[in-house]
């Protein structure tokens, strides 16, 4: 009796030949590119190290694309993106010790947006492993140690032939629901070494599903199908699933309204009659939720922002679809299901009964409407003119990445992404120097559209080096810097917290440059402007190629928080 797993594919008398015959030269670090190309990797990010030199120079023998940074977070964040825009398993590799560990904020960031980035560093030599305190360069106890915690799987090579299993495992777990970035070290001697290993011709790239529990959605199902006032909350899951559709299909079979988190931005038509928008740090929206008898949260974990900051207490049943089993009711009771987005809101859409309720659309509307009113009354003309700008100004179709600044935080609750995919923001772990380097990987994912970056100009000086790299491989991206001088939302909350005399001292305020005289510097055009001239002047900068910096000297101030009491 023959089973399938008993099945393996003969080579062919071309591959036996190739096995035997490898060409010369080779190293450990042919291994790690042959192996990224036959999983389908086309790009690569990173920075070399010496411990690394292997993996580098094995770049020049293979046809992978090479995108240098300047700094190893920076490359980690351009990954990320890169990541996001094309839903493949961005290569990003690294050296030892100090290059590693720079990385760590951008893998943070990349799971906590669920990023799929496949980090590959070097590693002292194999003598050095263990913790030994031999005085190596670069040398850690235990590197690894510093990743366990923030990434997916760890994954450490000790010999060559263990190269392209470790990468291709590490590949998969990146891409299995939810996505994330992983972790692969590499010793130094390992790289170097000449190999007889055979040229590595292909890999399985596919990874493993996340299919829900039947029984769970046949309950969701019924739930939803019977429920007086059913509502979704969609987070980045939705997202990230590719499951915007079916979240439609789902909605309006339900006659559902849905607001979307910040990481959920696009996931539902922003004008669409059931559509409460992002406004979900705003307690008219928290308030609609918690009267909801049935709440559908799809790709999120109800944390801190998607909370309204842990104010939000749901009065109903709760159903959660989340891929990170760790989430599930987490903060809060729920009918967990354990999947990812699509496949879970596919198994509803087949189970569930459509319901009519005419009167969602005009609920929808008042909770809108008195958002709307909130924000009128608080004269922040200003600001939703500077955001409204750069709406208008942006193509409908260009992603934007935007920086821990306030015109991002206006941005999560109050921009249209005009689609899923098209805004991304450092909102998942929270990081200064997000925007730029990671617009700088969306133009490398996709160098036909514009992409536009934002960031205040205490978040810019994070990431200013990537000036080099934009004008190096002449990358789509222009940059938007709101200069106000300092850290503008610390200075705000400094402010709220202790007063005036405390956020304006040494603490908040920032010495800054001429950033476009720094971006002529660097042969990259530059513009000074005005909230009146806004709109224009960045219209112009995106709709020429190429590298170019905006700059808004304008001080923003944020809408009042309605998760203080």
């Amino acid at each position: 009796m023959t089973h399938d797993h008993d099945l393996v594919l003969r080579p062919t008398p071309a591959q036996v030949s190739a096995a035997l015959n490898p060409p010369p030269g080779r190293n450990g670090g042919d291994l790690v590119v042959e192996t990224l190309a036959g999983l389908g990797a086309t790009t690569v990010f990173g920075l070399p190290g010496q411990h690394a030199l292997g993996m580098f120079d094995a770049l020049r023998r293979s046809d992978l694309r090479y995108i240098g940074l300047r700094v190893e977070n920076n490359a980690g964040f351009a990954a990320d993106a890169y990541g996001r825009m094309t839903g493949e398993a961005a290569p990003l590799l690294l050296s030892t010790g100090p290059g590693a560990l720079t990385s760590l904020p951008a893998l943070q960031e990349a799971a906590a947006a669920s990023a799929p980035v496949l980090a590959i560093s070097s590693q002292i030599p194999t003598a050095g492993l263990g913790g030994g305190r031999h005085g190596y360069l670069h040398e850690l106890p235990d590197q690894a140690a510093s990743f366990r915690g923030v990434v997916k799987s760890v994954h450490t090579v000790r010999t060559q032939s263990q190269i392209p299993s470790a990468i291709e495992a590490a590949w998969k777990s990146a891409l299995t629901a939810p996505h994330g970035p992983v972790w692969v070290e590499i010793p130094q001697d390992v790289l170097l070494a000449e190999t007889s290993i055979p040229v590595v011709t292909g890999g399985d790239a596919f990874p493993d599903e996340l299919p829900p529990r039947p029984e769970l959605t046949a309950l969701a199902a019924h739930l939803l199908s019977h429920a007086a006032r059913p509502a979704i909350i969609a987070g980045g899951g939705v997202v990230r699933a590719d499951a915007s559709g079916k979240l439609k299909q789902l909605a309006e079979r339900l006659h559902a309204p849905v607001v979307t988190t910040p990481g959920g931005k696009g996931a539902f038509p922003w004008k669409h009659p059931l559509s409460l928008q992002s406004w979900i740090e705003d307690r008219y929206t928290t308030d609609f939720l918690q009267d909801a008898d049935v709440l559908l949260v799809v790709g999120s974990g109800l944390g801190e922002l998607s909370s309204n900051y842990h104010t939000f207490k749901p009065r109903g049943r709760v159903v959660q679809i989340e891929a990170d089993l760790g989430k599930l009711e987490s903060n809060h009771p729920a009918l967990g299901i354990h999947a990812d987005a699509r496949l879970a809101l596919q198994a509803l859409l087949e189970t569930i009964t459509e319901r009519q309720d005419p009167a969602a659309p005009e609920r929808v509307r008042t909770v809108l409407a008195k958002v709307a009113e909130r924000i009128a009354a608080q004269e922040l003309t200003l600001e939703q003119q500077v955001l409204a700008s750069v709406r208008r100004a942006l193509p409908a179709d260009s992603p934007s990445f935007w920086d821990m600044t306030i015109l991002a935080y206006w941005a999560w609750s109050a921009f249209d992404a005009k689609g899923p995919n098209h805004l991304h923001s450092a909102q998942g772990a929270g990081g200064l120097g997000y925007g730029f380097p990671a617009a700088l990987g969306a133009a490398v994912a996709d160098p036909t559209r514009p992409v536009l970056a934002v960031s205040g100009d205490g978040g810019a000086l994070y990431s200013i080096a990537e000036l080099a790299t934009a004008r190096q491989y002449d990358l789509n991206v222009t940059w938007l810097i709101v200069d106000d001088g300092g850290y503008g939302i610390l200075r705000e909350y400094m402010t709220d917290a202790f007063g005036e005399a405390t956020a304006t001292a040494t603490v908040t305020e920032l010495t800054r440059p001429d950033h476009v005289a720094l971006a002529e510097s660097f042969g990259v055009p530059g513009v000074r402007t005005t909230p009146q001239t806004l709109e224009a002047d960045l219209a112009k900068a995106l709709s020429e190629p190429g590298p170019s910096v905006v700059v808004l000297p304008a001080v923003l101030r944020m809408f009042a928080p309605t998760h203080l009491g």
